[in-house]
């Protein structure tokens, strides 16, 4: 797998995992580790990380950040029990502006009490609040990224049509009575469709129009 270059002197969480350095590991496997916080919001404070140096969230492969959410949610159920907090917050800081203070990716999970002081304060008073259209232009566009990543560069208000043959089979005929096996002929205008990509992803097939009323 690939990552990012770095200098393991100078990523703390490698050296953790390396052994360098004293851990309080709770859980470990072949992709991933966790260990206490050495300066926990609350006790039971745990970081699930990733025993291979990806500095953030864009750098993860999938399998491993759904095998970490995983380990997360296994691992949320235990502190729960063990620390006897029913409420958590699971928090991913990803680069510096989102608060990440290690170049190494890592999930909080972070056993909470009423009135321990901590708060990530969702609404945010700070922001206000959009027009609908706004929103639901911000939807349409990531629903377009999903279904196509390249799709995103081009202007949300526009089609991108990707025309593709698609022969026609007339399967009424019997076998039997067919004289030899000929060769299949070409598919005509008449049997070609065009296919594009729909406003939200879907594929639309309509004739194509240089076949006219032959079909």
């Amino acid at each position: 797998m690939n990552t990012r270059p770095h200098d393991p002197a100078h990523c703390t969480f490698c050296n953790l995992i390396r052994g360098s350095a004293e851990v309080s590991i709770c859980y470990e496997d072949a992709d991933a580790i966790a260990f206490m916080d050495i300066q926990p919001v609350n006790n039971g404070h745990v970081l699930v990380v990733p025993r291979e140096h990806y500095e953030s969230l864009l750098d993860v492969p999938e399998e491993i950040g759904m095998h970490l959410f995983h380990v997360t949610m296994r691992l949320a159920g235990a502190i729960r029990r063990v620390t006897g907090c029913e409420d958590l917050n699971i928090v991913v800081n990803s680069g510096a502006a989102a608060g990440q203070d290690e170049p190494h990716y890592h999930v909080h999970i972070i056993p909470r009490r009423v009135g321990d002081g901590f708060d990530i304060p969702l609404p945010f008073n700070g922001s206000q609040m959009p027009d609908r259209t706004v929103l639901d232009a911000y939807a349409a566009r990531l629903i377009s990224a999903l279904g196509d990543p390249v799709r995103i560069e081009a202007s949300s208000a526009r089609e991108i049509e990707r025309p593709v043959s698609v022969p026609v089979f007339n399967e009424s005929r019997s076998p039997a009575r067919e004289p030899s096996r000929a060769p299949a002929p070409r598919p005509s205008k008449a049997d070609r469709w065009r296919i594009r990509e729909g406003a939200h992803g879907e594929l639309l097939y309509e004739p194509n129009s240089d076949a006219g009323d032959a079909a």
